[in-house]
């Protein structure tokens, strides 16, 4: 689960044996784990943090019907799933492959955003704003245009740091996040001008035809299954010779996949079609790794493209 992320099942004795369970848990004693958890939720049967824990222990044990039950008593306590058992679901083969629950991606950056910078950039080595900076300017100086923008778009701006990458090349920037805390991360920067809480593409609907000379996604289409969506009204958004530029993570089949981070991973064939489909000009779709993570770097791909 996210993060620090717990609801309390108002129960003194079940919250104290789900930290126990929580503590063998990480511990590596799963068996011990989850019988420390179902006797809390004996105490709270409808203790969703202690249900979607039992639905993990159960899927780290192999026990995989008992881990569906898990994570659907879990979502059942709490329809919002905040805790994402809905994507465990779609893992262990019982869903299909959807959009993520909102609750669970809000919760998850408001718990992350304030020490979200020093998490990827120390820890992560993050660097999707500057893959997305580095192939615009080479995109523009290969049309001979200037990589000057006067309105741009940070989709799933998180705490700034797209924008901080292109400071200098852009006049008027808006962000737009899921998480009030990111969007307060965001503000403290004074990058920029607006502001707006809300997923990708409901802030994007709110925008005029044509307002946008540059978009960006950085790191933030993986939480994403379907593009078209977000491509669509980027599309609309964008001024004629106007950019869309943003990081995908990757995998060598088709399609999409759900990774086991938790996060959608689109093949590059994916990619090309997607663009081609709302009819923008693909500049760029080149490998690229925006992040490590358990010491790996991440399969990734930059996508530059351009309204004609």
């Amino acid at each position: 689960m996210p993060l620090r992320l717990f609801h309390s099942s108002g129960d003194l004795m079940a919250d104290r044996r789900f930290e126990f369970a929580r503590d063998l848990q990480l511990k590596g004693d799963l068996p011990a784990a989850a019988d420390l958890i179902e006797q809390a939720i004996e105490l709270a049967p409808n203790f969703t943090s202690a249900w979607f824990t039992l639905g993990e222990i159960r899927a780290q044990l192999g026990e995989r019907d008992k881990a569906i039950a898990a994570f659907r008593k879990s979502r059942e306590s709490d329809p919002d799933d905040k805790h994402g058992a809905h994507l465990h679901l779609i893992r262990l083969g019982d869903e299909q492959l959807s959009e993520m629950p909102k609750a669970y991606v809000q919760a998850l950056f408001d718990q992350y955003a304030p020490r979200f910078e020093h998490v990827l950039v120390n820890d992560l080595d993050y660097r999707a704003p500057s893959l997305i900076f580095k192939a615009v300017v080479a995109a523009r100086v290969a049309a001979k245009k200037p990589a000057l923008f006067k309105r741009a778009i940070d989709l799933g701006c998180g705490t700034g740091l797209a924008a901080a990458a292109f400071a200098k090349q852009v006049d008027h920037f808006v962000g737009i996040d899921l998480s009030p805390g990111m969007i307060k991360q965001a503000r403290a920067t004074g990058l920029y001008a607006e502001l707006e809480v809300a997923d990708m593409i409901e802030g994007l609907r709110g925008k005029d035809d044509g307002c946008a000379n540059l978009v960006v996604a950085a790191d933030a289409f993986v939480y994403l299954s379907d593009l078209a969506p977000v491509l669509s009204e980027a599309a609309r958004v964008l001024a004629s010779g106007g950019v869309l530029a943003f990081t995908l993570e990757t995998h060598d089949g088709s399609g999409i996949v759900l990774g086991e981070g938790l996060r959608y991973a689109h093949s590059a064939e994916y990619a090309r079609a997607a663009i081609a489909m709302v009819g923008l000009k693909l500049l760029t779709l080149e490998p690229a790794s925006p992040r490590t993570e358990n010491n790996e770097p991440v399969s990734g791909l930059v996508v530059v493209a351009e309204k004609t």
